[in-house]
This record gives structure tokens, C-alpha cells and sequence, in this order.
């Protein structure tokens, strides 16, 4: 298993929520102002507004909320070391004792300034209500946040799977097509017949990997293009695809295997049904901080498909897409006029190491 599907691996199998998330930290907080408003209704005393108790609640509960998920995002890979059940438990004992310090811490504040707060609680009742009260919600909080992370890994795993899915899928006809192209190619242009081969291979490689979940522009487009020239041979004249794409930044990140199956989609729903064929248009350009790739298709009037074939393919790639950048990004359709559009939005995410190797191509 190399490096980084273990780094993979342990992530998937984190027990702890990720306190160094900015949405987790953002729950944190949340659910502690809640608290803080149900305690301060609960415990309201008529001498006081509920919004100066409030303000005491908040400024206790809210601090030990922020200091806890600092601490836990400064914890949290060496309690994981320990394994899931040993890291929960752990947590749940660290934050326990920042509580009782920030108990103890309270009551000697309200010792100091009894003019300003008046606790009618001893000492010990007052640090044992506040560590009751702290540990039920701190138990259920991190239950909450465990199971919220265990249900986004969930669809993260589910993503994934759709992923693997979707490389091996390689439609059965194009492979019975193209092989019977390479083989009455091997007589009448030999050389041809090899090239083929070769862009079938790759192109199966590409399919089949299942190493990364992105890769970049340059990546994509080759392996699109690939696809092309097998289709090309078959289809000859009838197949014309037109790449208006000088525009795009072909260093950019893009979720792995897109643009092929849409390519596919375009020329299996679209081209094979038009008698005299078409033309694919598959144009690109960087509107701000996003890419925007639209990949048309003419189509017949009354001539459709039996079966949907890999139209799954856009509904698994809108899956991910949805996943990797949320409301970021979106996926288009639009039809009419004898055309199927579909459009691709996604924020601009530069890939550093092929940055770097272009820079120095260039510097060279």
C-alpha cells in the first residue's frame, strides 16, 4: 500500500471528528450558544435580565467551546494514533478536565467579583452542576459530530465506489468495434492498426486507474482525445470533433475521468444516430476563479436509443462534483435546436507540481 492510500485509509477510519475543520468549529459554536440560551432560560434568576444571563452563560461556555476545539485540533492526530475507541475516549476525558478547570477558574471569578455575580451554589455544587451539565452535552455533541463525519466519509466511500465503477466501465460494443477496426486494419495499414492499439491501451489504462481522484486539464483532454482517434477509425468521416479549449490553464484540477465520458455520451447519443454524422464541439474558458467546459453534440430529431447506456455517466459525475466543491460548482444541461449541451462550472484549482514543471519549461 503506498503513502498515500494509507494516509487515505487512516482519514477514512478517524474516529474523531475534525476540530481543525472550519464547519466543525462552526457546529461547536453553535450548539454552544444553544446551550447557553437553554441554560439561561432554565436558570433565569428575576433579580437579572435573561440577557445579562445570557451574557454570563455565553462567556463561559463559548470560551470552553473554542479552547476545547483548539485543544482537540491540537490532539487530535496523537489521540488517533491510539486507535478509535482509545482516541473518543481520551477526548472525551481531556475535555472533561479543561472543564473542570474552567469550572474552578469560574468560581473563583465569581468569588472575586461578587458585586457583579452572585452564585447562591457552594463550591462543590456549583463545580459538580456545571461538569454534570458539561459532560452530558459535551458527550452528546462529539456523538453528533462523529456521526455527522461518519455519514460524509460514508458518501465520500460511495463517491468512490462510483468512481471505480465508472473506470472500469468500458462500453462492451466500443471494445467489440474497436478491435474489429484494429483487425481489418492489421492487413490493409499496419501501421495504423499499431497506433490504434496503442491509444486503446491507454486509454483502458486510464479507465481502469484508480489511483487519484483528480487529475489535471492536459490529463483529461489526452485521454479524450485518445478515445477520438479509436472512434475516428470507426466512424471515419462521419466523426468530427473541434477542440476550442487554447484558452484554459491546462494545469487546473479537474475530478478524473469527465471529459471522456461525456465525449463518449456526445458521439454513442448524438453522432452514431445521425446518418451523415456531426460535428462534437468541445469548448473551454476561465470565467474568474472558475472554469467553465462545454462539450455539444448534434442530435436526431426521432432517433433515440433503446437503453439509456452511460447517461449514468453524468449523473456520477455530478455526484462528484457536487462532493468535491458543493454549491461551487454545477452541471448544465441544456437541449434544443437539434443540440445537447452540457456545461461544466467548476473553481479554478491550480495543480502545484505540474505548475512548477511548466514554469520550468519555460524558465528553460
Amino acid at each position: 500500500m503506498s503513502a498515500e492510500e494509507e494516509r487515505g485509509t487512516q482519514e477514512s477510519q478517524a474516529f474523531l471528528p475534525d476540530f481543525c475543520a472550519a464547519g466543525t468549529v462552526f457546529v461547536v459554536v453553535l450548539v454552544a450558544e444553544l446551550v447557553a440560551i437553554a441554560v439561561s432560560l432554565a436558570g433565569q434568576d428575576s433579580t437579572t435580565g435573561f440577557l445579562v444571563e445570557l451574557a454570563r452563560t455565553s462567556l463561559f461556555i463559548l470560551w470552553f467551546a473554542l479552547l476545547g476545539s483548539a485543544l482537540m485540533c491540537f490532539l487530535r492526530e496523537r489521540l488517533e494514533g491510539a486507535g478509535k475507541t482509545r482516541a473518543f475516549v481520551f477526548g472525551f476525558l481531556i475535555l472533561l478536565a479543561l472543564l473542570l478547570l474552567m469550572a474552578e477558574i469560574a468560581w473563583r471569578v465569581t468569588r472575586r467579583f461578587t458585586d457583579l455575580i452572585v452564585v447562591e451554589d457552594g463550591h462543590a455544587m456549583f463545580v459538580a452542576r456545571i461538569f454534570t451539565i458539561g459532560a452530558i452535552v459535551i458527550a452528546l455533541a462529539m456523538r453528533y459530530l462523529y456521526v455527522a463525519g461518519e455519514w460524509r466519509r460514508s458518501v465520500e466511500l460511495e463517491a468512490e465506489a462510483r468512481i471505480g465503477a465508472l473506470q472500469a466501465l468500458i462500453r462492451p460494443h466500443f471494445l467489440f468495434n474497436s478491435m474489429n477496426t484494429i483487425a481489418s486494419l492489421t492487413r490493409s495499414n499496419p501501421r495504423q492498426a499499431e497506433e490504434a492499439v496503442e491509444d486503446l491501451s491507454e486509454l483502458m489504462r486510464a479507465n481502469l486507474s484508480a489511483g487519484r481522484n483528480r487529475s489535471t486539464l492536459a490529463q483529461e483532454f489526452e485521454t479524450a482525445k485518445m478515445y477520438q482517434r479509436i472512434e475516428e477509425l470507426r466512424l471515419g468521416d462521419r466523426l468530427s470533433v473541434l477542440w476550442d479549449t487554447d484558452e484554459l490553464p491546462l494545469t487546473m484540477l479537474i475530478p478524473s475521468l469527465t471529459i471522456q465520458p461525456l465525449l463518449e455520451n456526445a458521439i454513442f447519443h448524438g453522432i452514431e444516430l445521425l446518418p451523415d454524422g456531426g460535428e462534437v464541439q468541445v469548448t473551454g474558458r476561465r470565467d474568474g476563479s472558475r472554469i467553465v467546459i462545454e462539450i455539444a453534440n448534434p442530435i436526431a430529431a426521432n432517433a433515440r436509443r433503446a437503453k439509456p447506456g452511460n447517461r449514468m455517466a453524468l449523473g456520477n459525475i455530478r455526484q462528484r462534483y457536487e462532493l468535491a466543491y458543493g454549491s461551487r460548482a454545477s452541471i448544465d444541461v441544456e437541449t434544443g435546436d437539434g443540440r445537447y449541451l452540457v456545461r461544466l462550472r467548476f473553481p479554478a484549482e491550480e495543480d502545484a507540481a505540474s505548475a512548477g514543471e511548466a514554469a520550468a519549461r519555460q524558465a528553460g
